[in-house]
């Protein structure tokens, strides 16, 4: 599937893409809106800038040409504004003005004041946005006007209320993004605790309609689940356990044949016959291992007291590490799937080890090891389906069912355990069971 570009800077979840979208367009948006303000703020504060220059000019021209010489440089400082004020000289000069606003106040004032008060202007150079206004008065002295434009400046509290703003924003996206994914979240994590029992975790019904329909058709197909599942299960078992009668009944009369040359190889076979149809009623059985009790478990005791057992019986099985955890789980189906990976360590590699240790999420996983031909790396996830098996790479002689694995695979999703294999460098094969600490 091609990838675009632009997918490749946004971040992996539903929610921070969310996030970066609303907030970025709304970001965008008050960038907008407040630039659009400041500008007409600008505009207006400079079309008052020169209003107030040009009466102020006309009426401070007319009052310092009515006053004594002496008596003029009094008045200067009370003349003086923000962004100009008054000089009695010629000023610094400069280049012709190029500012039309400037030119069209000075413009403007010299209607006003008539003909008796010659005014130029001209800009100042190393400052772009100043200019000077000259006049004469009518004596011939000179009296210069240094506008300096600028628009009002920003308020200090303005930036405090902008950051504000944007946090209020931040605040209502993510509150936003949280509202619409978390029901994907809840979904989610019922959908990882599915179970084919039935009993993993129910959706509560509620919330927009959207999501009670979601919630609704999640809980239904848990039910539908569930109940595919026991119907193959009970026919599987109905099956198996059928089945043993009449293998015992022929059993008995191929026992009667004496002398029979077939005798040995028919008790042979039906003896694999009475294996399989344990194994499948072992199977359908594992599919209930969630139904048993839990129990607060000594890992370290529990493995010890696995692998004395086989040790007991003169099977090469060694135990190490230490994890010091205890877990809440379920007896029974654990020992039930530990016990299958080591019988299928033994089996094919004639020898096992089971190792515990805390994962990095603080998981508890027991490890199976064995020191055999391995499994094909695309065959790995096929032999956890039943009655699948690997005559190529196994040892034929040594037979099985193909269950083994099934049911140690299907009991750790009963329990909310994840079962897991993988080759080693060295040769042979790591099957490894992640229990959490309060398995259920």
């Amino acid at each position: 599937m091609r990838t675009f570009g632009a997918a490749r800077w946004l971040p992996r979840t539903i929610a921070a893409r969310l996030s970066l979208i609303l907030f970025g367009g709304l970001l965008i948006a008050h960038g907008l809106s407040f630039s659009l303000l400041f500008y007409e703020r600008y505009e207006a504060a400079r079309s008052m800038l020169m209003s107030n220059v040009e009466q102020d000019v006309v009426v401070a021209v007319n009052m310092l040409d009515r006053l004594l010489p002496a008596e003029r440089a009094e008045m200067l400082p009370l003349l003086r504004r923000r962004t100009f004020y008054y000089r009695l000289d010629a000023g610094e000069g400069g280049p012709p003005l190029a500012d039309p606003n400037g030119r069209d106040v000075a413009q403007r004032i010299g209607m006003s004041l008539g003909p008796h008060y010659p005014l130029t202007t001209n800009a100042v150079r190393g400052d772009p946005g100043r200019f000077e206004i000259h006049a004469i008065l009518r004596d011939g002295t000179a009296v210069t006007v240094d506008v300096r434009p600028s628009v009002m400046p920003i308020a200090r509290w303005l930036p405090y209320v902008l950051a504000a703003q944007l946090a209020l924003l931040l605040l209502c996206t993510l509150a936003a993004v949280r509202l619409a994914t978390r029901p994907l979240e809840r979904l989610a994590n019922a959908a990882q605790s599915l179970r084919p029992t039935g009993d993993g975790e129910r959706l509560k019904p509620g919330g927009p309609k959207e999501v009670a329909n979601a919630v609704d058709a999640f809980n239904a197909m848990q039910d539908r689940i569930a109940r595919y599942m026991r119907e193959r299960l009970h026919i599987l078992a109905s099956i198996s356990h059928d089945l043993q009668t009449p293998i015992t009944r022929m059993s008995l009369r191929v026992e009667s044949m004496e002398g029979a040359p077939e005798r040995d190889k028919l008790l042979d076979d039906l003896g694999q016959m009475q294996h399989l149809v344990r194994e499948g009623i072992a199977y359908a059985r594992s599919a209930h291992g969630g139904e048993e009790p839990l129990v607060r478990l000594d890992m370290d005791a529990f493995l010890e007291s696995l692998v004395a057992d086989y040790r007991d019986i003169g099977k090469p099985v060694s135990f190490a590490g230490r994890s010091g955890a205890q877990a809440n789980t379920r007896l029974h189906a654990l020992r039930r799937i530990v016990a299958n990976l080591i019988d299928n360590a033994l089996k094919y590699a004639g020898e096992a080890e089971v190792l515990v240790e805390i994962g990095a999420t603080r998981q508890v996983l027991i490890t199976v090891r064995d020191h055999g031909p391995g499994i094909p790396d695309n065959e790995l996830a096929n032999v956890l389906e039943p009655f699948y098996r690997l005559e190529a790479s196994r040892n034929r002689d040594t037979g099985g069912t193909g269950l083994g694995l099934a049911i140690a695979q299907q009991l750790a999703d009963a329990i909310g355990a994840a079962l897991s294999l993988r080759n080693r460098d060295g040769g042979g094969l790591d099957a490894v069971v992640q229990l959490p600490a309060d398995a259920r």
